[in-house]
């Protein structure tokens, strides 16, 4: 009895791709992109009363002020994170957002946090300056920060008149820095916020 292929051809045909996708699915897992969830930290913050308003502009020499700082991680892994206090007036470089760099100023301070994925982790802080204004010189001579309990020396620190402005300026930045086991060492995160502010003299 003979065997008429052409009955069997579609068959064969099906039969011969199931086998071929079986064969190659190992290839095409490694080639085909699924969808992924974008991966990033959140940083953010708020006022006093825990809102994105209210933030305290005019500084008065010995007032205390309130605010949040948060981080939430959505790396896909769990993260060390380094937050870096840094203060400056308007002729220190702040962060590069265009280069992605980090300002170039020293930390007064830094706070590290170890969060899971998805996790996030809140900062309640207080912060007051101790100064001096100079009339004759025009600028403002910082002496001290004081960042919840820790009192950050500021000798060295001043703000000149801002002309443009017409005020004393200052700038509280928190910088993100993330742990980098290859090199065993934080490497900046490219994630800012600061706070910008006058000083009432």
């Amino acid at each position: 009895m003979r065997l008429d292929i052409q009955k069997y051809k579609a068959i064969f045909l099906i039969v011969t791709g199931v086998l071929a996708l079986l064969v190659a699915s190992p290839a095409l897992q490694r080639v085909l992109v699924y969808p992924q969830s974008e991966s990033f930290t959140e940083l953010w913050l708020l006022g006093p009363e825990h809102l994105a308003e209210n933030y305290p502009y005019n500084i008065t020499r010995g007032e205390t002020y309130s605010l949040f700082l948060g981080l939430a991680n959505h790396l896909g892994e769990a993260a060390y994170y380094s937050v870096q206090v840094k203060f400056r007036n308007q002729s220190q470089p702040a962060p590069d957002s265009f280069n992605r760099t980090p300002s170039s100023i020293a930390p007064l301070y830094s706070v590290n946090a170890f969060l899971a994925d998805k996790a996030s982790w809140e900062l309640p802080f207080t912060f007051s300056f101790d100064y001096s204004y100079d009339a004759a010189a025009s600028k403002v001579d910082f002496g001290s920060l004081q960042f919840n309990d820790a009192a950050l020396d500021l000798d060295g620190y001043s703000a000149s008149w801002d002309s443009e402005r017409s005020v004393f300026f200052g700038d509280l930045t928190f910088e993100v820095w993330l742990y980098n086991s290859t090199i065993g060492d934080f490497q900046y995160h490219e994630r800012y916020v600061d706070l910008k502010f006058t000083f009432a003299v």
